[in-house]
């Protein structure tokens, strides 16, 4: 797996080691639920998420260098099993940070580096994702790297939460020479 870095950020392979970490941050009521999962209820769910979920080569841990600890998920992928209007193959980004470090710029420093790789080393012409409307600040941080909304909205039932709040749809659009 490519390790991605910025001077703040660390873009890496999530570990077994960091299940105690995930737990902690993926346990907070307020995290998961706004990115569509349900809070983690122990360290070996969390353990399972890494060997499952984040096990394979576009899920990455967001370390923050300075602590040299795993504070949130980023990754991209197939549309899932989601209501997003995503084009044939046009793949979903998605990714969450713990509640401390919210409002510091790191999310927004992150899927820039990620999508600056996915520009970079593949073929992909777009990507898609969407944000609960009562989750503004998500879509603050796509737009910041160049997401535009589309004007839909839908509602996913298959996400935790989902049949209650509307998801804002996104989209970017490479640019290629």
């Amino acid at each position: 797996m490519t390790t991605l870095e910025t001077k703040r950020v660390l873009l890496r392979p999530w570990y077994e080691r960091d299940a105690e970490t995930l737990f902690r941050y993926a346990s907070d009521p307020d995290v998961g639920p706004r990115a569509g999962w349900p809070p983690h209820k122990n360290v070996e769910e969390s353990l399972e998420i890494i060997r499952t979920l984040f096990h394979n080569d576009t899920t990455w841990a967001i370390e923050l260098k300075k602590t040299g600890e795993a504070i949130g998920a980023i990754g991209y992928g197939p549309s899932c099993e989601c209501n997003l209007p995503a084009r044939t193959n046009e793949p979903l980004i998605g990714y969450w940070i713990a509640k401390p470090y919210w409002n510091q710029g790191i999310c927004t420093e992150a899927l820039r580096l990620m999508l600056n790789h996915i520009h970079t080393t593949t073929d992909i012409p777009s990507l898609i994702s969407g944000h609960f409307i009562d989750n503004p600040a998500s879509g603050r941080v796509m737009e910041k790297c160049g997401f535009i909304a589309t004007g839909d909205t839908c509602i996913d039932e298959n996400q935790y939460l989902g049949k209650d709040i509307p998801i804002r749809v996104l989209r970017l659009e490479f640019v290629k020479p």
